[in-house]
């Protein structure tokens, strides 16, 4: 059994994942839900001669020192894949995402219109955000394509690794990978100031100095998305604030009440049917109240004023979100009750 041939058959079956571990068949993610491939068991040198080709040196030595490494690898005519190689138990495991080579638009992913939106933003902070694999790459890579197609301008990317292969359009797209074109994402900040950028992609905003940095660029006139693992717009607010010390708190809720332009947070549910996976997305957008709240800290009051916001502002909670998909028969009560927090 090679690799490529489980990669094509992954894809032809429309698997978000696939998850190669020893002492068990290959698994696949259908439809959020992860079932076994009938072949035999993987044995542990099969797993090793599988992914042996994978990495490069460089990432083969990192693999070796922090026993766990990402890597961007891509089929030719296939796909493209995000991969995590890692130890478990004393033997090499590893799961591949897959990423299509097609980018879809807003509308292609069944997300609500004023996301669009966020692209024209001329500076500032948007953050998409949501549990793994609940479609926030996807839609930053929307968004990002969107810009290319409608503005003049320079955008760069730090990703790690890189997984949407962007191309010029009317922007001029730079994308850099942490671990090859630079050291960390932090240090990839810092130089991108000097690379007369207007857009920034931030892949991840991980630990307190990306997010420091990432604040400054929006301040400084740019326009940054990135995005956070938290599961909505109210927790991603605490979140942010919480990295930083006591002493620096009341600043940075100043500072994201002024930079802050939307968050968009996620999560992705199986249809009625079963035949796809749906969207549920909370909206928030920075309106006067909104930033008011931000810089008060007074972050429970953000649900009730995005939910008071929809006609005006297009902004949404989870829950709203929800019931529309209930109401147009798309999900089961069911599944809007056990998605609703």
């Amino acid at each position: 059994m090679e690799l490529k041939e489980l990669l094509m058959f992954m894809t032809k079956k429309g698997a978000s994942d696939l998850h190669l571990k020893p002492m068990r068949p290959p698994l696949l993610r259908i439809q959020g839900r992860l079932i076994p491939i009938k072949a035999n068991p993987l044995m542990p040198e099969d797993v090793d001669r599988m992914l042996e080709d994978v990495l490069t040196p460089t990432q083969a030595k990192v693999f070796e020192t922090k026993q766990s490494v990402d890597i961007g690898y891509g089929v030719p005519g296939v796909a493209r894949f995000r991969c995590n190689i890692f130890l478990q138990r004393g033997t090499t495991a590893a799961v591949f995402r897959r990423v299509p080579f097609e980018i879809k638009d807003v509308e292609e992913l069944n997300l609500p219109d004023v996301i669009e939106t966020f692209t024209e933003f001329p500076s500032g902070l948007v953050l998409v955000t949501g549990p793994t694999g609940s479609g926030k790459s996807t839609t930053l890579a929307a968004l990002i394509q969107k810009i290319s197609t409608t503005r003049p301008c320079h955008i760069v990317t730090i990703e790690d690794p890189i997984e949407f292969l962007f191309t010029d359009d009317k922007a001029t797209i730079s994308q850099r990978e942490v671990g090859t074109d630079t050291p960390t994402f932090k240090e990839a900040l810092r130089n991108t100031m000097r690379q007369d950028p207007d857009v920034i992609m931030v892949g991840e905003m991980r630990d307190l100095d990306t997010m420091s940095t990432a604040i400054t660029a929006a301040e400084t006139g740019h326009l940054v998305f990135s995005t956070l693992h938290t599961n909505s717009a109210a927790q991603t607010v605490d979140r942010i604030i919480d990295a930083y010390p006591p002493d620096q708190q009341e600043q940075i809720r100043g500072q994201l009440a002024l930079v802050l332009k939307a968050i968009a947070s996620m999560n992705l549910l199986e249809s009625k049917e079963g035949t796809e996976r749906l969207p549920a997305v909370e909206i928030l957008i920075n309106s006067p109240k909104i930033s008011k709240h931000l810089e008060n800290g007074e972050i429970k009051e953000i649900a009730e004023e995005m939910e008071n916001s929809v006609n005006f502002y297009r902004m949404q909670s989870m829950n709203q979100s929800l019931i529309a998909l209930l109401a147009h028969n798309r999900i089961t009560y069911d599944q809007a009750c056990e998605a609703s927090w």
